[in-house]
């Protein structure tokens, strides 16, 4: 998930959290406190309706009637009734709503127990005990408060509405904030995006105004690795060309000493040795040239690329190899599309001679491997988009724990045991094919077959 979104997410979240649990909460304390209040006017009203009895109590009766019709409109919906000591009714309002739990609530008071609230659905009720000028009083009151509950739905209402509000403000304001501190990360994630690493011109990002130090240090701390990694491929990259130098020389003075003196000397056992020498020297120049060009690749160096036709580097090489080793014999297969091959179909993109040092190799190891000097070479050229080269010899094959290792360095399978090699011909051959875009893949068949199937996109 992007940061921006992380910041949105987690800010509008925690105040939204915030927000609801803060009107929540101011809605419950005052629906708490609407309860109180009107209970409290209830408990008045029944000390002031106990009063008034105790008072007129040897009045007539037509007096008490007329006290409850003057209090009857204290509460909207009202039900008060007034027992005695002996939990004998002696008053009870005009109206004729009914309490369902009169009876339960008057045995559960006592001179102990002087207090008891409950709810009828949205009636309040209240059963309490009095005490006046000595003489014992019950009372259950059951009223509808409409003035408080309004408030609340009101309340509610208004609290509702503040939350919506909250909510848009809060996420407009999250949207804006998130873009403003994304936006430095963003553009470092873009300059990195396009940015085309050289180490000859020692390129660093340029830091932008962003206000900010920790962008400011981020930009400064890539700088610095950039620094870091152009020297250290600058190392890289004179180191191997002066080891390559150095080790390259000496072996091109011995081969050619060793020639020449095996062209002056007459002893032909001598001359014999001089030339298993000779060839020795060359095979090592050989490795060492496979390492460094293994090595500029791995170090990311430019390498000049052409458009080559793939059938011609290979026809050189069959001529080449042939002439070393006339016994041997190549059968080249061309598969293509339509009456007549057209020549874009064998063209790609790739370092001519890295290319053919890779097919070298391959042909190479054919000779190498083969048990009857034949090898098949087929290129099949019918996609629009890639060419198939598949290179295939009869002759001992790889173990199947064996075939993960292939293009490992240094590798040598069971089957190369009294060849001669290092290990570094496939491995030099899979970078060269990888580098022009294609892949390479080997695979036996039960009919003791060894295939190299490579794939190159076409130009």
């Amino acid at each position: 998930m992007r940061i921006r979104n992380r910041i949105l997410i987690y800010f509008v979240t925690a105040v939204t959290i915030l927000a609801a649990v803060s009107l929540t909460a101011v809605f419950i304390l005052f629906s708490a406190y609407r309860e109180e209040e009107f209970q409290q006017r209830q408990k008045a009203k029944i000390i002031l309706t106990i009063n008034l009895i105790s008072q007129y109590k040897e009045k007539s009766e037509n007096l008490s009637k007329s006290m409850d019709e003057l209090t009857i409109n204290d509460f909207f919906d009202e039900k008060l009734m007034i027992f005695d000591d002996e939990k004998s009714l002696i008053f009870s309002s005009l109206d004729d709503l009914s309490i369902q739990e009169s009876e339960s609530i008057l045995n559960a008071l006592s001179p102990e127990s002087i207090w008891l609230e409950t709810k009828e659905g949205d009636y309040d009720v209240i059963g309490t005990y009095y005490d006046k000028d000595g003489k014992s009083f019950y009372a259950i009151s059951k009223a509808y408060d409409e003035y408080g509950l309004t408030k609340l739905d009101f309340l509610k209402n208004t609290l509702s509405l503040i939350f919506i509000g909250i909510l848009l403000t809060i996420v407009l304001i999250s949207f804006f904030l998130s873009k403003k501190l994304a936006k430095p990360i963003d553009q470092l994630s873009e300059d990195i995006n396009h940015f085309n690493f050289n180490p000859s011109e020692n390129q660093l990002l340029t830091l932008p105004a962003s206000g900010s130090l920790e962008i400011d240090q981020l930009y400064e701390r890539f700088n610095q690795l950039l620094r870091r990694t152009n020297e250290s491929m600058v190392f890289q990259k004179h180191a191997v060309q002066h080891i390559s130098h150095e080790l390259k020389t000496p072996i091109s003075v011995l081969v050619s000493e060793l020639e020449r003196l095996k062209d002056q000397l007459g002893d032909d056992q001598l001359a014999d040795q001089l030339s298993q020498l000779a060839y020795k020297a060359k095979f090592l120049g050989e490795i060492i040239h496979s390492l460094l060009q293994i090595s500029k690749i791995e170090a990311g160096q430019e390498l000049e690329m052409s458009s080559i036709r793939v059938d011609e580097i290979l026809f050189d090489l069959m001529a080449d190899l042939q002439t070393i080793r006339p016994d041997f014999f190549f059968d080249f297969q061309l598969d293509y599309e339509g009456d007549e091959m057209q020549e874009k179909q064998l063209e790609i993109m790739s370092n001519a001679v890295l290319l053919k040092q890779a097919f070298q190799n391959l042909l190479s190891n054919c000779i190498a491997y083969s048990d009857n000097k034949c090898a098949t070479i087929s290129v099949n050229c019918k996609s629009e988009t890639e060419i198939l080269v598949s290179i295939s010899n009869s002759g001992p094959q790889l173990l199947e724990n064996e075939k993960p290792l292939l293009f490992e360095h240094f590798f040598r399978g069971k089957n190369s045991q009294g060849k001669l090699g290092f290990g570094l011909g496939l491995v030099l051959t899979k970078k060269i094919i990888q580098l022009a875009g294609g892949t390479i893949h080997y695979e036996s068949s039960i009919s003791n077959k060894n295939i190299f199937s490579i794939k190159l996109p076409l130009r």
